[in-house]
């Protein structure tokens, strides 16, 4: 069958380059427009742009995608589907109408519905997440359910291990989707009405560690940040990010301070020990590392 895919970010280019070993035929590549990145800020294409390119799939890159130039340009191709992943944009009518629009979505739903699905599931501990290929609707993440995939959640993975075991798990439940639709089998069911939760983009208030919360919920913010965002925070004036951390479970004094080569905050309930954290203007690091050059005070600010 012919698709057209949407998507953006590096999972969504893993996706596609699954989508097209397959014995579909992508026919066409819808992505965001090109971003300034880089502190030059040069226009740069997005990770799905760039795969399609290396592809030598055919890109578009519209200001919406909702757009009638580009509802004619996949009218043209005869598609029978559009697969969607972390596209960024809202799908409207009348394109929701024209095709089966297919999403991948990197929860169980209807939890962790909207931008930042597995974030959120980590920043709660879950211990099992997954994708549902849905149907879209006008709804946030509200479309029926044609196919769902699980994955266990180690308390040490950061979302990066997760997702990649996600984008692993996606393309053949995404493909077995396709399948259904070209041989006129596709069924999607209802999502269930219980069990549903809200995953709204990441903030700056997400990122900040709040030294008041216990230590399991801090370990388990940064390794939702991890390896991509990062937590944040300031010590003795300057702004750190925080890729690693564990919860211990016993108390400590309040603050950050020097445990031998170890870095650990007493918090709410526990000890935090940072593992890894990246100072303003350099690289990823090791707690030892950090303290083996630091000499400023050990003050959270």
């Amino acid at each position: 069958m012919r698709i057209a895919f949407a998507g953006t970010p590096e999972p969504a280019a893993v996706v596609l380059h699954a989508l097209a070993a397959s014995h579909h035929d992508v026919a066409l590549v819808v992505t965001q427009p090109d971003r300034p990145r880089g502190r030059r800020g040069t226009p740069t294409p997005s990770p799905v742009a760039a795969a399609a390119d290396g592809l030598g799939m055919p890109v578009l890159r519209p200001a919406s995608i909702n757009d009638e130039d580009v509802l004619e340009r996949l009218r043209a191709e005869d598609i029978g589907a559009l697969c969607v992943v972390a596209f960024g944009q809202i799908l409207r009518a009348p394109l929701l109408d024209g095709w089966p629009c297919i999403n991948v979505h990197f929860s169980l739903l209807p939890a962790y519905r909207g931008a930042a699905p597995v974030e959120r599931a980590l920043m709660d501990g879950v211990t099992e997440t997954g994708v549902t290929i849905m149907q879209m609707d006008p709804g946030l993440d509200t479309g029926p359910i044609a196919a769902v995939g699980r994955v266990p959640v180690d308390p040490q993975d950061d979302a990066g291990r997760v997702m990649d075991a996600l984008c692993a798990l996606a393309p053949p439940l995404l493909v077995a989707t396709l399948d259904e639709i070209a041989a006129g089998t596709f069924a999607p069911r209802p999502q269930p009405e219980e069990g549903v939760s809200i995953a709204p983009k990441i903030t700056d208030e997400d990122r900040a560690l709040d030294t008041a919360l216990p230590a399991r919920r801090l370990a388990d913010r940064i390794r939702a940040l991890s390896p991509h965002i990062g937590a944040r925070c300031t010590i003795d004036g300057a702004h750190f990010k925080v890729w690693a951390a564990r919860a211990l479970p016993e108390d400590g004094p309040p603050g950050l301070r020097r445990d031998g080569d170890r870095l650990r905050v007493g918090t709410g309930e526990g000890t935090l020990e940072i593992l890894e954290l990246q100072p303003p203007g350099r690289g990823r690091m090791s707690a030892a590392d950090f303290l083996r050059g630091w000499r400023g005070p050990l003050e959270l600010t």
